[in-house]
């Protein structure tokens, strides 16, 4: 299906493009904030909306203020927050209104998580990380990871056992320590784009329907609780 351009409003920064796709039988809607050095339209960003909405789950994702600029300079945070709240904002005016998760690939999952660790983010209920960046390559870190003690919604972690800004031993720690609020899904053999060798006897379009299936799963198991309770 096709996707719907929209125009989000940052507070403090530029307008900045949105696509929204949004399948009939939708049945939650994800907030999907792009990594550092790939824009809204990049191939992976643009095959995971594909296909989770054939999975029945709708998506906005989005740029970054620096992103629309052309610029290859990332934000400072409080500019990174607020488009993510602008973001939120709209899926939350979308009628009739769908439940909110929120997240992204690597950078633009870090932001979504910071922004909702310094002030809840309205109407999501939980947080999905396509290789969440724990630490930069070859400099293993928990530190990037201290606020999301501060979370207080369900985190599904999606992550590559190759993946070189997550150390296995730190993000497996790091899912411990946060106890029932995260569930860790990994991708054995993948990087932190979700690549595995030829070796591997599977492709890259395979693991990612693993990783979306694995989405779709805990979505509908975190919703339902969520209402549950």
């Amino acid at each position: 299906m096709n996707a719907e351009p929209v125009t989000l409003e940052v507070d403090g920064a530029q307008p900045v493009a949105g696509l929204l796709m949004r399948p009939p039988g939708a049945v939650a809607c994800y907030v999907f904030a792009p990594g550092a050095g790939a824009g809204m339209e990049h191939s992976f960003i643009t095959a995971c909306a594909d296909e989770l909405a054939g999975l029945d789950i709708a998506t906005l994702r989005y740029q970054f203020p620096y992103m629309q600029r052309g610029s290859r300079r990332p934000d400072p945070p409080e500019t990174c927050h607020a488009t993510v709240r602008a973001a939120v904002r709209y899926a939350n005016d979308l009628r009739p209104a769908l439940p909110l998760i929120a997240g992204g690939k690597s950078f633009g999952g870090r932001m979504t998580s910071q922004a909702q660790a310094l002030g809840a983010l309205p109407g999501v209920l939980g947080l999905a990380f396509l290789g969440f960046p724990l630490h930069p390559a070859k400099q293993p870190s928990d530190a990037r990871a201290k606020h999301l003690y501060d979370v207080k919604v369900p985190m599904l972690f999606l992550q590559g056992t190759r993946d070189e800004l997550g150390s296995l031993d730190l993000l497996q720690a790091l899912v411990h320590g946060l106890g029932s609020r995260a569930t860790l899904h990994l991708a054995e053999g993948a990087d932190h784009s979700f690549h595995v060798p030829a070796r591997s006897g599977r492709t890259d379009a395979e693991v990612r329907a693993e990783l979306l299936k694995a989405f779709s799963e805990w979505s509908a198991a975190m919703i339902e609780g969520v209402r549950s309770t």
